[in-house]
């Protein structure tokens, strides 16, 4: 009884939390391909003929916040104000939209069944998919740039601008990257889904970098005063993350930014 202390306790939580892990994430391993220190064997992944409830519904809420956030100067003023009509209104489009278009199986992950299912097939990809993934590309680098700019403009004027930036540049930055998208110039909405395995890559460590730095900016802008001492840390600490965490993607060791190498069968989402 002894043994069964606190100690032994932790332990068993920590096994069954490595075994969840292992549940969710694909095995990894330690090889260097490219920059990437740690890869994922096409192998490994397990077919599946159709995606369950589960999987369908846990995807179901990220193309809800994708959509849901894609009027910048909206959702800005949403960050500024709180919810108003005009959001409340919008957040009722978004999930009449999103749950039609999943129900439909047009919505990455929530589809019936996977559509990617071999590494190096020459597959079309789908309108449905290149739309989604453009849209998430252009809030990424929209959301990323404007942050730096009002930053770096606050801190070289002494006054806040950011929401003004948001209503001037926004759409232009965003329709920039969805004529990329349109022209299959961006990684996961080109017109073959063939390079999935590494285009993801790009993808997810560009999502993980800035949905990182944006919550933690939030806070210090609303925590810290309006001055140039905590602008600069402002604009330090988001910099920082962004290059920090882009890095780490880089390197392959957050989830879903490792290579995978071709093997007989893959699964994405």
């Amino acid at each position: 009884m002894l043994g069964a202390g606190p100690s032994g306790f932790r332990a068993g939580h920590v096994v069954k939390l490595k075994r969840l892990l292992r549940t969710i994430l694909p095995p990894s391993y330690e090889q260097q391909v490219g920059h990437a220190r740690r890869v994922e064997r096409a192998a490994d992944r397990r077919i599946r003929t159709r995606n369950k409830i589960r999987y369908r519904l846990a995807h179901w809420p990220i193309w809800i916040f994708v959509f849901f956030i894609a009027p910048g100067p909206l959702t800005a003023r949403l960050f500024h104000h709180g919810f108003d009509t005009p959001m409340l209104v919008w957040m009722g489009a978004v999930l009449v939209g999103t749950g039609i278009a999943g129900l439909r199986g047009r919505l990455p992950g929530v589809e019936p069944a996977p559509y990617i299912v071999r590494f190096t097939e020459d597959r079309p990809n789908p309108v449905y998919r290149r739309v989604c993934y453009t849209l998430a590309w252009s809030e990424v680098i929209a959301f990323a740039l404007l942050n730096i700019a009002g930053l770096a403009y606050a801190l070289w004027a002494g006054e806040w601008k950011l929401r003004q930036m948001y209503d001037v540049a926004y759409f232009p930055i965003v329709v920039t990257v969805w004529i990329l998208g349109a022209s299959g110039l961006l990684p996961r909405v080109k017109r073959s889904t063939q390079g999935e395995g590494h285009e993801r890559r790009f993808f997810y460590g560009s999502v993980w970098a800035v949905c990182v730095a944006q919550p933690v900016l939030w806070f210090l802008w609303r925590f810290l005063p309006a001055a140039r001492t905590s602008d600069a840390l402002k604009l330090a600490v988001f910099l920082a993350i962004l290059a920090s965490v882009g890095n780490l993607a880089r390197l392959g060791l957050l989830p879903r930014t490792r290579p995978i190498l071709p093997g007989e069968v893959i699964v994405s989402d």
